[in-house]
């Protein structure tokens, strides 16, 4: 990956071309570990509406140890969420141009490592099953808040349920503007926005598919590709803020 284009996906200074080449990105490192989640836990964990969902229902079959499950998953997701936001605003205060990177470099060394201990583990009856989907939720929710920052909330990655529903008003207002005997310029289609996130649920399924096939073929090991290309987009930052701080240490 040429260095320029790592710095733009993930320094400081964001255009519009630079999130939507990293939303596609994390949406397709989404899917595929979500996926490749599933078949490890049978259950998915990028998206909490489906948990919160279960909780409910367990809470209603008085299966409470179920509901303190998803409430585990949920909290997981939610802290790795705010540990991003703690990274962000603690690295812009420091004028790191690191700020956006360094919530990818620690997810990517978190899947390294259920990559590389999750066969090992694997057999631990019990536990296993709990950590990791509390381990992957907290990953997702990590990961949507880097997207979610850097985009003002207009690019999510890991659930396309809002997503999704962009597309359709979109479509809806093309299919106005189409058939629509009055003044269809009263409704103006974002065509950039329905390109975008179609692509973004283009991203997730092929990563999903990805990550299926991976997972059946490779095990654990599957993930230690989607770190490897989380490294790739975040190192470059990160180096950049290494080298200034050796610069000023040596000037002391």
């Amino acid at each position: 990956m040429p260095i320029n284009f790592a710095r733009r996906l993930t320094g400081h200074r964001r255009s519009a071309a630079a999130d939507r080449h990293l939303g596609f990105a994390l949406a397709f490192i989404a899917g595929a570990t979500n996926a490749g989640g599933f078949l490890a836990v049978q259950q998915y964990t990028s998206h909490m509406t489906g948990i919160v969902s279960g909780m409910a229902d367990h809470m209603a079959l008085a299966d409470y140890g179920l509901v303190l499950a998803g409430l585990a998953a949920l909290l997981s997701f939610m802290l790795g969420a705010a540990c991003t936001a703690v990274m962000v605003n603690v690295a812009r205060a420091r004028h790191l141009v690191s700020a956006y990177a360094l919530p990818l470099l620690v997810e990517a060394i978190l899947l390294l490592c259920f990559g590389l201990l999750g066969l090992r583990l694997s057999g631990m009856d019990g536990v296993f099953v709990p950590v990791t989907v509390m381990l992957l939720c907290f990953i997702m929710g990590l990961q949507n808040a880097v997207i979610t920052k850097i985009s003002r909330a207009e690019i999510r990655t890991t659930h396309l349920t809002g997503t999704i529903t962009d597309i359709g008003i979109e479509l809806g207002k093309l299919a106005y503007r189409s058939g629509s005997r009055g003044d269809p310029a009263r409704v103006p289609v974002n065509t950039t926005r329905l390109r975008l996130h179609s692509m973004l649920v283009l991203c997730f399924f092929a990563g999903g598919v990805a990550g299926a096939v991976g997972f059946k073929h490779l095990g654990y090991l599957s993930t230690v590709p989607l770190a490897v290309l989380l490294s790739a987009l975040a190192i470059v930052p990160a180096m950049d803020d290494l080298a200034v701080f050796y610069r000023r240490s040596g000037k002391k």
